[in-house]
């Protein structure tokens, strides 16, 4: 059985199951990074404000020659812009040179209160975020769902949302999101959430799918076994497990040989995706992306297996 090349978003939307990620990538390498990816075959692009890149990629978007409607373009509204989406979203599409987006997400469930020191990462005197702990999510969502009816955008969804912020959504949303974007890798399977999702027919997005530099899993022994096994790089096998479970995947590079090789998708037998789908549970659990607002957000492995390492009350 084949893997799918897209899988149909709750509102009919088709997102190709593999999209390049453009966290991390520096001024003038992200640009280039898009522009091969374009030219190897990549379809979409995950983008968002706080990658302050937006506008590099926009240019290497024009100058690839290939139509707007063939890319699928993702962005997310920025911590500091969710009393006003609106306003976040006018800036990402002047970015990205566009008129509309395919998907948009809330990129954290954290509001933050721009100030004199930072209008991104603005901070209190005393050194620490600037959170508006008031603030309800609910409160942003229902200005996601009024960009998204103003055909701004063509999809609507999330991004480190827990199940306990997905729940304090579904009590009013009324149009349900259609992904959740967060990090998935076998260390970090996420299967709570990811069936609580499926529930509703909501996407996992995975980002982090390699882990980081420091993470292990590209030199674990049992992945590297399985890449044995197939002929393949162990980044093939951790992109290829997350779309055989059923989740969009968004690896990221600048890297010209990665980025083709981050496209390769295989079958994965059920034996293999069980020992990756078990791997955290034997012990190999880790995150590789906790930023610091102040609380964990709702996930009960934010500070590590249990919230063991969660900081003292």
């Amino acid at each position: 059985m084949s893997v799918p090349s897209h899988f149909k978003l709750n509102n009919g939307t088709s997102i190709p199951s593999v999209g390049l990620g453009t966290w991390q990538a520096k001024p003038g390498e992200v640009g280039k990074a898009v522009g091969y990816a374009l030219k190897s075959g990549y379809r979409h692009l995950d983008c968002a404000l706080i990658y302050q890149n937006e506008k590099e990629v926009g240019d290497a978007i024009k100058a690839s020659g290939i139509p707007r409607k063939e890319i699928f373009i993702t962005s997310k509204v920025w911590n500091t812009h969710q009393s006003n989406v609106a306003e976040g979203l006018a800036q990402t599409l002047k970015d990205l040179q566009t008129d509309y987006l395919d998907l948009y997400l809330i990129h954290w469930p954290v509001r933050l209160i721009p100030n004199e020191t930072s209008q991104l990462f603005p901070t209190n005197s005393d050194g620490t975020r600037s959170v508006d702990r008031s603030w309800d999510q609910r409160e942003t969502w229902k200005q996601m769902e009024g960009v998204y009816r103003s055909g701004k955008v063509k999809a609507i969804g999330v991004s480190n949302f827990s199940i306990p912020y997905l729940e304090n959504l579904e009590m009013i949303w009324e149009v349900v999101p259609v992904v959740n974007q967060v990090e998935l890798h076998p260390y970090c399977p996420q299967h709570a959430l990811k069936k609580w999702c499926e529930k509703r027919d909501i996407f996992l997005e995975a980002y982090c799918p390699l882990g980081s530099t420091s993470s292990p899993l590209l030199s674990d022994a049992e992945i590297a076994g399985i890449a044995k096994k197939y002929d393949v790089t162990p980044a093939t096998i951790l992109i290829s497990y997350q779309v055989n479970r059923g989740c969009i995947v968004l690896p990221k590079s600048v890297t010209f040989s990665r980025i083709e090789d981050n496209l390769k998708v295989i079958t994965l037998s059920k034996e293999d995706m069980d020992i990756l789908e078990g791997m955290a549970a034997k012990g190999k659990q880790q995150r590789v992306n906790t930023p610091l607002w102040g609380h964990d957000l709702g996930f009960d492995d934010w500070y590590g297996p249990g919230n063991v390492n969660a900081p003292k009350q």
